[in-house]
């Protein structure tokens, strides 16, 4: 992923708390098979973290996967910039977003790791679900867990930070008011970055 120095997460903490909080990836092997899953990130674990997550059995794509490298894509908010929005001109048309990117080695994980994984990403989208014990087995079988032992991590955050005061809170004032989704989540996003606020 191209990351100017001026766009990059600046810490690996950074790009933990960005991976929680957006925690469906896609994840990539080198046959450029993909597939899209929720993970759960470990983050006491392995140098970098580790990632915990499970395929349908179904999906072939977990076959050639044990022991190999992957690439995992995590995708944050982000939006159609228009330069009639800076009030430094001239200026061209970009798009905002923010992406993690994370390369790791995948290994399957046996079945008392794939139901504990199961558990916690239940527990962190739903708590209150209740699955009952066996049910719980029955799905189980449908599955195959693994876990991504991460290597290496990229973080990026392309917010317009790099422009003055006026052109940030120019995005900001007209992300606020549109009426697609994606534009008012980065418009929240930039606001937590402290991006876009007037003084």
């Amino acid at each position: 992923m191209h990351t100017p120095e001026k766009w990059k997460m600046k810490s690996n903490q950074d790009i933990h708390r960005f991976i929680n909080a957006n925690g469906f990836a896609a994840i990539i092997s080198d046959n450029l098979e993909a597939s899209h899953l929720p993970l759960m990130l470990n983050s006491a674990e392995g140098d970098q973290g580790t990632l915990y997550g499970h395929f349908a059995k179904s999906n072939s794509h977990w076959k050639p996967l044990d022991g190999a490298k992957v690439l995992v894509i995590f995708s944050g908010p982000h939006a159609y910039i228009s330069p009639t929005w800076y009030q430094k001109q001239p200026a061209v048309p970009t798009w905002n977003y923010s992406a993690v990117h994370v390369t790791g080695v995948i290994q399957l994980t046996d079945h008392e790791t794939t139901i504990q994984a199961l558990e916690q990403l239940v527990e962190k989208y739903e708590p209150s679900l209740e699955i009952a014990e066996d049910f719980k087995m029955k799905l189980a079988h449908g599955i195959v867990g693994f876990k991504i032992n991460i290597t290496s991590m990229q973080g990026k955050e392309k917010l317009g930070q790099h422009r003055s005061k006026e052109d940030q809170l120019g995005v900001s004032q007209a992300l606020s008011t549109s009426a697609d989704l994606e534009s008012q989540l980065l418009h929240q996003y930039m606001r937590d970055k402290d991006i876009g606020i007037g003084n």
